[in-house]
């Protein structure tokens, strides 16, 4: 069979991140103390308990299972929280039973080679397996029971993702399913080797409990597919004993574990920027003060998650009073923005200061962009939906900016709008690396505005 190395796959990853492990505490343990051996008299312990509680860890979350269709980031977070747990348990029996000392520069050299190296691997991995599988192999085959319409549509999906790895290899109506004898599909299974069967209509098998136990007793995998064609980005299941209820969300809402993920890369990614960026802001800070008359900064109130008002910091780009009029965008050849400034927003180098408006709490490097209360209640009256974007935190960047870009107007805003809904359905760290190297792309190419 073309999968029949899938077996392989899990055991393959598991001993992978195990190398891996002990490579990272091999590597930051001789950079820390050096080659005199001497030093290493508690290096056993340490290396046997950060094994063991690796070990038993990823055995319990089982993050070295690779789940069909293929997404990294879903991969990457459960990673990442097994990583966690496992960094609690180091700490915890390291020093809070006091057993003995461990170098926090190793521990922490330890976590960040470990995770880099990790990530690297897996994503490897997933380009390996999504490039076989677009040729053909790897794949599982699939049985569609039911609904003959709700069947082409994934069959349909399965021909225009063939990185999922599925091959359908029959399909028996819910009427037809009641013409079949148990040996029948026994027999049907065994001749298609089928892997997985697809429900399409639980009315299908609702008088076939002896086919059900057939698939349960043979571990068959059994998956139930909707026949609702809802624009929802999550489904939430609640178990009430008898029957499980899907309840639908419209758009994803951030969970604590995505707000504290999020709430960490932004931290360490604006620190990053902030340190390596000090000599350009520096430099901007010089240029700016000479090039036009008043301060280097200017602040301006935008509204923020949950609606609550927030000043935000730029160079300022403007001349002094440019808004004497009144709340206006700015639009090509503006006659308020200054000559250096032209350079500065073409870069995107007036939004640097934003970063201390991440250090507040106030933003996210990734997000919707902040607007003016004058000109969110224009874009609510017209499109309620906006209000999906004030459940998050605004960012510095957005999928809306760099795919759309500046809005010269409130029909424009709209549009941009629609982009940025998008991202409510994609909360996920890769997203946002996404899109902070699509903005990287932005300022090289000077097409801000």
């Amino acid at each position: 069979m073309k999968h029949r190395y899938s077996k392989h796959l899990t055991p393959t990853v598991y001993l992978g991140d195990f190398l891996i492990l002990n490579f990272s505490l091999i590597i930051t343990s001789l950079y820390h103390l050096g080659t005199d051996f001497r030093n290493y008299s508690y290096a056993g312990v340490f290396f046997l308990v950060a094994n063991i509680s690796w070990l038993i860890l990823s055995a319990l979350t089982k993050v070295s299972v690779i789940h069909r269709p293929l997404v990294l980031s879903n991969n990457i977070n459960r990673f990442l929280m097994t990583v966690i747990y496992y960094l609690a348990a180091l700490f915890c029996i390291l020093y809070i039973s006091g057993i003995f000392d461990v170098s926090r520069f190793v521990l922490i050299a330890h976590f960040i080679v470990f995770v880099v190296l990790v990530i690297a691997f897996r994503s490897i991995i997933f380009l390996v397996l999504d490039y076989i599988r677009k040729k053909g192999y790897n794949h599982r085959k699939v049985l569609i029971i039911g609904d003959k319409v709700v069947a082409q549509r994934l069959k349909q999906s399965f021909a225009k993702h063939p990185e999922y790895g599925y091959d359908i290899c029959g399909y028996i109506s819910e009427s037809g399913i009641l013409g079949y004898s148990l040996g029948d599909v026994e027999m049907l299974i065994a001749r298609r080797k089928v892997d997985e069967i697809y429900i399409c209509n639980l009315n299908a098998l609702k008088n076939r409990l002896d086919v059900l136990q057939f698939l349960k007793d043979h571990e068959i995998t059994v998956k139930i597919v909707s026949d609702l064609d809802l624009n929802v980005q999550e489904t939430v299941v609640e178990n009430y004993e008898e029957f499980p209820v899907f309840r639908m969300l419209p758009h994803r809402v951030e969970s604590l574990k995505i707000r504290l993920l999020k709430r960490g890369f932004d931290l360490g990614f604006a620190s990053v920027v902030m340190f390596c960026g000090a000599p350009v802001f520096a430099l901007i800070t010089v240029i700016t003060k000479a090039s036009s008359k008043g301060p280097v900064f200017y602040k301006q109130q935008r509204i923020g998650r949950n609606g609550k008002p927030f000043f935000i910091y730029k160079f300022r780009s403007m001349y002094i009073d440019a808004e004497s009029m009144g709340p206006q965008l700015s639009k090509d050849n503006d006659p308020r923005i200054t000559k250096w400034s032209l350079i500065m927003r073409k870069t995107r180098l007036d939004e640097l200061p934003q970063f201390y408006n991440v250090f507040k709490g106030d933003m996210s490097v990734v997000g919707p962009r902040p607007e003016r209360q004058h000109f969110i209640e224009q874009i609510i009256e017209r499109a309620p939906q906006y209000n999906h974007l004030l459940s998050i935190k605004p960012g510095i960047t957005s999928i809306g900016q760099v795919r759309y870009g500046y809005a010269e107007n409130v029909d424009q805003m709209i549009e941009r709008m629609e982009f940025d809904l998008i991202y409510l359905g994609k909360l996920k760290l890769r997203t946002d690396m996404g899109v902070i190297m699509e903005t990287v792309k932005v300022m090289v190419a000077g097409k801000g505005k």
